[in-house]
Protein backbone atom coordinates (compact mmCIF):
# COMPACT_ATOMS: atom_id res chain seq x y z
CA UNK A 1 0.00 0.00 0.00
CA UNK A 2 1.52 3.25 -1.08
CA UNK A 3 1.07 6.22 1.07
CA UNK A 4 1.23 9.54 -0.66
CA UNK A 5 2.78 12.63 1.14
CA UNK A 6 0.46 15.76 1.46
CA UNK A 7 1.27 17.89 -1.19
CA UNK A 8 3.37 20.81 0.24
CA UNK A 9 3.21 24.45 -1.60
CA UNK A 10 6.23 25.96 -1.82
CA UNK A 11 4.64 28.78 0.18
CA UNK A 12 4.47 29.32 3.81
CA UNK A 13 1.61 30.00 5.79
CA UNK A 14 1.16 33.57 6.41
CA UNK A 15 2.42 34.69 9.96
CA UNK A 16 -0.19 36.66 11.97
CA UNK A 17 1.79 39.62 13.25
CA UNK A 18 2.48 39.54 16.82
CA UNK A 19 0.01 42.66 18.96
CA UNK A 20 1.41 43.73 21.76
CA UNK A 21 -0.95 44.13 24.94
CA UNK A 22 -2.07 47.36 24.92
CA UNK A 23 -3.60 46.44 28.68
CA UNK A 24 -0.30 45.23 29.67
CA UNK A 25 1.07 49.05 29.19
CA UNK A 26 -1.94 50.20 31.47
CA UNK A 27 -1.17 47.66 34.51
CA UNK A 28 2.58 49.13 33.88
CA UNK A 29 1.38 52.60 34.40
CA UNK A 30 -0.96 51.92 37.42
CA UNK A 31 2.19 50.00 39.32
CA UNK A 32 4.22 53.07 38.54
CA UNK A 33 1.24 54.99 40.17
CA UNK A 34 1.30 52.75 42.99
CA UNK A 35 4.74 53.15 43.67
CA UNK A 36 5.08 56.57 43.81
CA UNK A 37 2.08 56.70 46.02
CA UNK A 38 3.53 54.22 49.10
CA UNK A 39 6.91 56.61 48.37
CA UNK A 40 4.32 59.66 49.15
CA UNK A 41 2.93 57.97 52.19
CA UNK A 42 6.11 57.08 53.48
CA UNK A 43 7.94 60.09 53.47
CA UNK A 44 4.65 62.09 55.01
CA UNK A 45 4.70 59.24 57.80
CA UNK A 46 8.21 60.02 58.89
CA UNK A 47 7.59 63.82 58.68
CA UNK A 48 4.98 63.40 61.17
CA UNK A 49 7.11 60.90 63.49
CA UNK A 50 10.01 63.19 63.31
CA UNK A 51 7.52 66.62 64.23
CA UNK A 52 6.15 64.06 66.63
CA UNK A 53 9.48 64.30 68.34
CA UNK A 54 9.88 68.13 68.48
CA UNK A 55 8.74 68.01 72.11
CA UNK A 56 10.11 69.23 75.16
CA UNK A 57 9.75 67.51 78.39
CA UNK A 58 9.29 69.65 81.21
CA UNK A 59 7.85 69.26 84.71
CA UNK A 60 4.22 69.60 86.21
CA UNK A 61 2.69 69.58 89.66
CA UNK A 62 1.16 66.00 90.71
CA UNK A 63 -0.64 67.40 93.22
CA UNK A 64 -1.68 71.27 95.04
CA UNK A 65 1.83 73.10 95.89
CA UNK A 66 1.48 75.71 98.21
CA UNK A 67 4.24 79.16 98.21
CA UNK A 68 7.30 77.38 100.35
CA UNK A 69 6.83 73.93 99.61
CA UNK A 70 10.69 72.16 98.61
CA UNK A 71 10.61 70.65 95.38
CA UNK A 72 11.18 67.05 95.18
CA UNK A 73 10.30 64.42 92.47
CA UNK A 74 7.47 62.88 94.49
CA UNK A 75 5.47 66.51 94.00
CA UNK A 76 6.41 66.52 89.87
CA UNK A 77 5.39 64.84 86.83
CA UNK A 78 6.87 65.30 83.55
CA UNK A 79 5.30 66.06 80.56
CA UNK A 80 5.85 66.23 77.02
CA UNK A 81 4.83 69.63 75.49
CA UNK A 82 5.39 70.85 71.82
CA UNK A 83 6.22 74.52 72.12
CA UNK A 84 6.44 77.35 69.70
CA UNK A 85 9.73 78.25 70.71
CA UNK A 86 12.73 78.27 72.62
CA UNK A 87 12.01 81.14 74.54
CA UNK A 88 8.72 79.57 75.44
CA UNK A 89 10.04 76.67 76.44
CA UNK A 90 12.36 78.51 78.76
CA UNK A 91 9.61 79.36 80.82
CA UNK A 92 9.28 76.41 82.91
CA UNK A 93 11.22 74.05 84.76
CA UNK A 94 12.82 71.34 82.52
CA UNK A 95 12.27 67.83 83.51
CA UNK A 96 16.14 67.73 83.52
CA UNK A 97 16.57 70.19 86.05
CA UNK A 98 18.35 69.37 89.12
CA UNK A 99 15.41 69.76 91.96
CA UNK A 100 18.21 69.98 94.72
CA UNK A 101 17.32 73.19 96.92
CA UNK A 102 14.64 74.42 94.93
CA UNK A 103 10.91 75.63 96.71
CA UNK A 104 8.19 77.44 94.77
CA UNK A 105 7.91 81.29 96.06
CA UNK A 106 3.57 80.64 94.88
CA UNK A 107 1.02 78.38 95.08
CA UNK A 108 1.61 75.86 92.23
CA UNK A 109 -1.74 73.67 91.41
CA UNK A 110 -1.90 70.39 90.18
CA UNK A 111 -1.20 69.41 86.94
CA UNK A 112 0.43 73.16 86.20
CA UNK A 113 3.10 73.28 84.51
CA UNK A 114 5.86 74.46 86.89
CA UNK A 115 7.60 78.28 85.72
CA UNK A 116 11.35 78.93 86.20
CA UNK A 117 9.86 82.38 88.22
CA UNK A 118 7.97 79.98 90.84
CA UNK A 119 10.95 77.88 91.74
CA UNK A 120 13.60 79.48 93.08
CA UNK A 121 16.61 78.23 95.07
CA UNK A 122 16.03 78.34 98.82
CA UNK A 123 19.17 80.17 99.30
CA UNK A 124 17.36 82.95 97.09
CA UNK A 125 14.42 83.01 98.99
CA UNK A 126 16.00 83.93 102.16
CA UNK A 127 15.41 87.55 101.67
CA UNK A 128 13.43 90.73 103.48
CA UNK A 129 10.23 90.91 102.45
CA UNK A 130 8.85 94.45 101.62
CA UNK A 131 4.97 94.62 101.30
CA UNK A 132 3.40 97.18 99.19
CA UNK A 133 -0.39 98.33 98.95
CA UNK A 134 -0.29 99.02 94.42
CA UNK A 135 -3.39 99.99 93.19
CA UNK A 136 -4.72 97.89 90.22
CA UNK A 137 -3.91 100.49 87.49
CA UNK A 138 -0.16 100.98 88.71
CA UNK A 139 1.30 97.52 87.50
CA UNK A 140 0.13 94.66 84.79
CA UNK A 141 -2.84 93.05 85.49
CA UNK A 142 -1.48 89.38 85.08
CA UNK A 143 2.36 90.59 87.49
CA UNK A 144 2.59 87.24 89.09
CA UNK A 145 5.03 85.38 91.86
CA UNK A 146 8.35 85.54 90.33
CA UNK A 147 8.40 88.56 87.99
CA UNK A 148 11.22 91.10 88.37
CA UNK A 149 9.76 94.25 88.68
CA UNK A 150 11.16 97.92 88.96
CA UNK A 151 9.47 99.85 91.92
CA UNK A 152 8.68 103.61 91.54
CA UNK A 153 7.06 105.65 93.54
CA UNK A 154 4.43 108.76 91.89
CA UNK A 155 4.36 111.64 94.67
CA UNK A 156 1.16 112.91 95.63
CA UNK A 157 2.69 116.19 94.34
CA UNK A 158 2.23 116.81 90.68
CA UNK A 159 5.24 119.13 90.51
CA UNK A 160 7.38 116.53 91.91
CA UNK A 161 8.46 114.09 89.55
CA UNK A 162 8.36 109.88 90.01
CA UNK A 163 11.51 108.38 91.49
CA UNK A 164 12.72 104.83 91.38
CA UNK A 165 13.49 102.94 94.20
CA UNK A 166 14.62 99.66 93.22
CA UNK A 167 15.55 98.17 90.64
CA UNK A 168 14.99 94.71 89.34
CA UNK A 169 13.45 92.67 92.32
CA UNK A 170 11.11 89.88 92.99
CA UNK A 171 7.77 89.67 93.74
CA UNK A 172 7.00 87.11 96.14
CA UNK A 173 3.58 87.21 96.46
CA UNK A 174 0.30 89.19 95.15
CA UNK A 175 -2.90 89.34 96.35
CA UNK A 176 -5.99 91.36 95.10
CA UNK A 177 -7.56 93.14 98.23
CA UNK A 178 -10.11 95.66 97.47
CA UNK A 179 -9.61 99.44 98.78
CA UNK A 180 -11.98 101.45 100.97
CA UNK A 181 -12.37 104.60 98.87
CA UNK A 182 -14.71 104.07 96.25
CA UNK A 183 -14.32 100.45 96.22
CA UNK A 184 -11.33 100.64 93.59
CA UNK A 185 -9.42 97.25 93.56
CA UNK A 186 -5.75 97.74 94.99
CA UNK A 187 -3.41 94.67 94.82
CA UNK A 188 -1.06 93.69 98.17
CA UNK A 189 2.17 92.88 96.82
CA UNK A 190 4.87 90.97 98.61
CA UNK A 191 8.21 92.41 97.53
CA UNK A 192 11.84 90.59 97.97
CA UNK A 193 14.65 92.61 98.89
CA UNK A 194 18.33 91.53 98.38
CA UNK A 195 20.91 92.22 101.51
CA UNK A 196 22.34 95.24 99.17
CA UNK A 197 18.86 96.88 98.69
CA UNK A 198 18.47 96.95 102.78
CA UNK A 199 20.27 100.41 103.09
CA UNK A 200 17.38 101.97 100.57
CA UNK A 201 14.76 100.94 102.91
CA UNK A 202 14.09 103.42 104.88
CA UNK A 203 13.76 106.14 102.36
CA UNK A 204 11.57 104.06 100.47
CA UNK A 205 9.27 103.64 103.25
CA UNK A 206 9.21 107.32 103.75
CA UNK A 207 8.80 107.88 99.42
CA UNK A 208 5.57 104.94 99.53
CA UNK A 209 4.59 107.17 102.37
CA UNK A 210 3.62 110.58 100.37
CA UNK A 211 3.23 109.13 97.10
CA UNK A 212 1.67 106.05 94.87
CA UNK A 213 4.39 103.02 93.77
CA UNK A 214 4.25 101.77 90.29
CA UNK A 215 5.45 98.28 89.04
CA UNK A 216 7.01 98.24 85.76
CA UNK A 217 7.55 94.43 85.26
CA UNK A 218 11.05 93.39 83.23
CA UNK A 219 10.85 91.13 80.41
CA UNK A 220 9.65 87.72 81.12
Amino acid sequence: MVVESPVRSGFAAQSVPAQRSRRARWKDGRLLLGVLLVAVTALAGAKVLSSADDTTSIWAAERDLPAGTRLTADDLTTVRVRFTGTDEANQYVAADADLKGLIVVRAVKAGEFVPRQAAVNQADNDRTELPLSVASGRLPADTAAGDQVDIWVVPKDPEQPARKLYDTVRVVQIDAVKGVAGGSSRRQVLIGLEPADLPKLPAALAATGTGEPVLVRRGR
